[in-house]
């Protein structure tokens, strides 16, 4: 009874308990890059329940993948950023739709081009650290 009374009402999460200053697309891109190699392998095994766990599996990675471009989105990026770099927003909501695509295909191509994108933000996250 004493344990419910002190115990959280509300659970939260977030990418860290404080601002860490910590971000790399390579969390994303790693993510990426099992989606594509899980859809790779579903295409070579005929095994229904191994094709069953590269589904569970891809969708998962896919969904941290959209979760770590989020991240950087919402928490990295700032004002100054889409500023010099307008195409940006476009840039990150396509991302989000490809690899929301490449989780619920099967087809290499999805993951590749989910890829792709994850290259372009790379490139630019990393100029932004130049500056």
């Amino acid at each position: 009874m004493l344990s419910r009374l002190f115990a959280p009402t509300v659970q939260v999460s977030a990418h860290c308990d404080l601002p860490c200053g910590v971000y790399d697309p390579a969390q994303a891109r790693i993510e990426a890059e099992s989606v594509k190699a899980i859809q790779e392998k579903y295409q070579s095994n005929d095994d229904p329940a191994y094709r069953t766990r590269c589904v569970v599996i891809k969708e998962e990675r896919a969904e941290l993948a959209k979760h770590h471009v989020s991240v950087l989105w919402s928490d990295y990026f700032k004002p100054p950023h889409f500023e010099k770099y307008p195409e940006l927003h476009q840039l990150v909501n396509e991302t989000l739709k490809a690899l929301s695509t490449a989780k619920g295909s099967t087809d290499p191509a999805t993951g590749q081009k989910a890829l792709d994108y994850i290259a372009q933000i790379d490139k630019i996250f990393w100029e932004t650290k130049k500056g």
